[in-house]
């Protein structure tokens, strides 16, 4: 009696369920890409003619295949460690697990690496990761070379070194305010030796003793009491006069502590909420993502309509065509000098004019206002260049 076959048999239904799981990797021919489940079936496979045929064909260009083979290795488990790990410090086996972890792998029997040892040494070697060996093995962290994310960074630090911290700001400006008071109370008041000029007047008394003076001397002692009273009527004059000045230039001049509270009032004064849209109608952006592909990236266009605030519909100014985009894949341009210029963001929200000038070491520009207002201290962000046909 024959024996009963079917696709729904038990035993077709277990071939098709150890068919899907992992096999041993010894009994995987990565030429013919067979995985065989046990050691006869690999064996009847190495002796078949089609694995021949393949053997003959790596026998007559061995590096092309071992080449192959290796780079295909290389790109995927690269791919895996960017997209699952990416620059966190992990165990190398870790990796390898939930790489062979597809069954249609490229195995490491194939390439030229014949250990995952060997295989990460020369990761280290080449540069792709952070390659460092411990008592639990080797570790490996991938290191970041995409332009978009080195771009991303680049703009960070510079955004740091702008923006410094307030507290540390004040603590500075705290520190200049004291060393000022220090340097002022250092000037101690000179005393200097009380000389009289030699051209005063000398004041002088004389006494009779005839009768006949003494009409005479009391008129001469009249005028000597006058003189003495003139005298110090003037005296206190100029006194008062000294004292008066001195108060007005002790009214004059602020202690430290209030001019320390007047710079930070300034400051209140001009620091403004910025908001966390700056699209406008007319302004002139550049595309920063290449999500949309790459004959938009880099690509400058004009804003014609904002929508939902965050979301602006640009026409590129090279190809013509139209697209929808979020403002975090855009940034600002910056025009040339005496070009138009719109704020976007900050005090001075919404006002045109023209680039005056270019502060670099600071990272701001001068805006030069319709009204001839020069508004200082504009940063890159919060400006951008415009279009008067598109406004």
């Amino acid at each position: 009696m024959p024996k009963s076959g079917g696709f729904l048999t038990p035993k077709a239904i277990a071939n098709r369920i150890k068919a899907k799981g992992l096999q041993k990797l010894r009994w995987y021919c990565q030429m013919c890409q067979k995985q065989c489940r046990d050691e006869n079936g690999f064996k009847c496979h190495l002796t078949s003619e089609s694995h021949q045929r393949q053997l003959l064909l790596f026998a007559d260009n061995e590096e092309e295949f071992l080449d192959t083979f290796s780079n295909d290795f290389l790109d995927t488990f690269m791919e895996l460690l960017r997209r699952r790990f990416n620059t966190r410090r992990v165990h190398s086996n870790i990796v390898y697990n939930e790489y062979i972890s597809d069954r249609d792998h490229t195995h490491m029997n194939s390439t030229k690496w014949e250990t995952l040892t060997e295989f990460v040494k020369w990761l280290g070697r080449e540069g792709y990761c952070v390659v460092d060996h411990t008592e639990k093995g080797w570790f490996i962290t991938y290191i970041d070379r995409d332009p978009e994310t080195l771009r991303r960074q680049e703009a960070m630090k510079k955004k740091d070194k702008m923006d410094l911290d307030d507290e540390e700001r004040i603590m500075k400006h705290i520190q200049e305010q004291v060393s000022r008071g220090e340097s002022y109370g250092s000037k101690q008041t000179e005393f200097t030796e009380l000389k009289r000029d030699d051209e005063e007047e000398k004041v002088t008394f004389s006494f009779g003793s005839s009768a006949s003076m003494s009409a005479g001397g009391s008129q001469e002692s009249q005028t000597i009491q006058n003189k003495k009273s003139n005298i110090l009527q003037a005296a206190a004059a100029v006194g008062t006069k000294k004292k008066e000045g001195s108060r007005k230039e002790s009214g004059k001049r602020k202690s430290a502590l209030e001019e320390i509270m007047e710079e930070e009032a300034k400051k209140k004064a001009k620091l403004v909420e910025k908001k966390d849209y700056w699209l406008r109608k007319g302004i002139i952006v550049k595309i920063t993502t290449k999500r949309l592909g790459d004959k938009y990236f880099k690509k400058k266009g004009v804003v014609k309509d904002v929508i939902d605030r965050y979301t602006g519909v640009i026409k590129l100014i090279d190809l013509g065509s139209k697209v929808k985009i979020d403002q975090v894949h855009l940034e600002t341009v910056i025009p040339g000098i005496g070009k138009p210029i719109c704020i976007v963001n900050g005090d001075y929200r919404g006002v045109t004019g023209t680039l005056h000038s270019l502060d670099e070491k600071n990272f701001c520009i001068t805006v030069k206002s319709e009204s001839g207002k020069l508004i200082e201290g504009q940063a890159y962000e919060d400006v951008c260049k415009y279009s008067l046909e598109d406004s």
